[in-house]
């Protein structure tokens, strides 16, 4: 299938749309409502930093709603005022957030249903809405939902569209494109589907294997029961990867996609020589604008001292977990939860470990006074950190200083 041509097709066809429906001062005013604190601006006024009694909150100086998660739930927003009674679907989470997913819900947006692990599209009707999340969708859904004759509203990042055109340019050239990021991720799973030839590695370790497999060979079984479930149909680990280009999930670490990149350019380098390399190996820059600041702001947040870190976001937000790493690693005691509700009585937090386990943790909060940091990922409304900061607050009992 020509991806390339069909995506162009459907941008040009009436029922796609990308640009909203002309409500967006009214959805601005009630996004602002729901989702924005005054508490969070007056914090970010006053240097990021915030103490009342014996507690001292800082906050990381980029966190929260980026521009392109912003965009997608306000577009979400527009697609319910502009289609008061049409049936609307959305394909996946609008973003990873409960409390956002959740309002979709009351507005009577219906998730595609799951069956067995796969998308039962066969509940979607001619006629009716179905909005693309921030995270894309794959090519095959849009092409059922084409052939449907939905109405589309593609609320799709354009950071993550910059990578769906970076693995057409690693098709065109017959690259593999070799992509930094969660196989089972929707938004690998879009561009994987942009892509011919693909192979998917999580981290620098399976990087690793992958670039001394292309320098001095292995084990070809291993090798594909290795990656059996993040690779193209019919990758064969002998021929692929003699010409690759670099991709990447827009929310991973960003320190770590670099070294991958730098990882494969200097692989192919001493397999064929400086003189080639251009031959058999393509790089762009495709990591999201907005997953580097809040990484870099973590990275200055980390350097001051704290007592313990909060990283507030949905479990399965892959630009949350990443924050949390950089916390991990610096031995701070970090706490990653999603919402207020985790801040249990008696002390007690349930939060998420990196391994993807929920723990509860008893004492969390220590006696005495304390530097708590605080970040959150870029689906998380500041609302949602707000009534976090409140409940760490009143927990250590107290008083708002007027």
């Amino acid at each position: 299938m020509d991806t390339k041509a069909f995506k162009r097709s459907l941008q040009h066809s009436e029922n796609y749309h990308r640009k909203g429906f002309g409500h967006q001062e009214e959805v601005a005013t009630q996004l602002q409502s729901e989702y924005q604190s005054q508490l969070i601006q007056q914090i970010r006024n006053n240097n990021y930093t915030l103490t009342r009694g014996d507690v001292t909150i800082r906050l990381a100086e980029a966190f929260g709603f980026c521009w392109g998660v912003e965009r997608a739930v306000a577009m979400a927003y527009e697609t319910r005022k502009h289609f008061p009674t049409e049936r609307i679907w959305i394909t996946n989470e609008i973003i990873h957030n409960p409390s956002v997913n959740q309002r979709m819900r009351e507005m009577k947006v219906e998730f595609i249903p799951v069956t067995a692990g796969k998308k039962d599209f066969s509940v979607v009707e001619t006629g009716d809405v179905v909005i693309l999340p921030a995270f894309g969708a794959s090519v095959q859904e849009m092409q059922i939902l084409n052939d449907k004759g939905c109405k589309i509203v593609d609320t799709t990042c354009p950071w993550v569209s910059k990578v769906w055109n970076t693995v057409e340019k690693h098709k065109k050239r017959e690259y593999t494109s070799i992509i930094h990021g969660k196989y089972k991720h929707e938004e690998t799973i879009a561009t994987s589907s942009f892509a011919g030839k693909y192979l998917i590695v999580l981290n620098l370790k399976e990087a690793e294997y992958v670039a001394n497999y292309i320098l001095h060979g292995g084990n070809r079984e291993e090798f594909l029961a290795k990656f059996s479930k993040a690779c193209s149909l019919g990758f064969d680990p002998d021929k692929d990867l003699e010409m690759i280009g670099i991709a990447n999930q827009t929310t991973m670490l960003k320190s770590e996609t670099e070294q991958i990149g730098k990882l494969f350019e200097h692989t192919m380098m001493q397999k064929y020589g400086p003189a080639n390399l251009n031959d058999h190996f393509q790089s762009f820059n495709t990591i999201c604008d907005a997953t580097q600041e809040r990484q870099d702001a973590m990275l200055e947040l980390v350097e001051q001292k704290l007592d313990l870190m909060i990283v507030i976001g949905g479990f399965n937000s892959s630009n949350t977990t990443q924050l949390q790493q950089i916390a991990f690693e610096r031995g701070i005691a970090s706490y990653h939860i999603d919402s207020v509700d985790r801040i249990l009585f008696e002390n007690r937090i349930e939060h998420r470990l990196l391994n993807g386990n929920l723990e509860i943790t008893n004492n969390w909060l220590p006696d005495g006074e304390i530097v708590i940091g605080v970040t959150s990922g870029a689906s998380t409304p500041d609302k949602v950190v707000e009534d976090v900061i409140e409940k760490i607050f009143e927990l250590k009992s107290i008083v708002a200083i007027a």
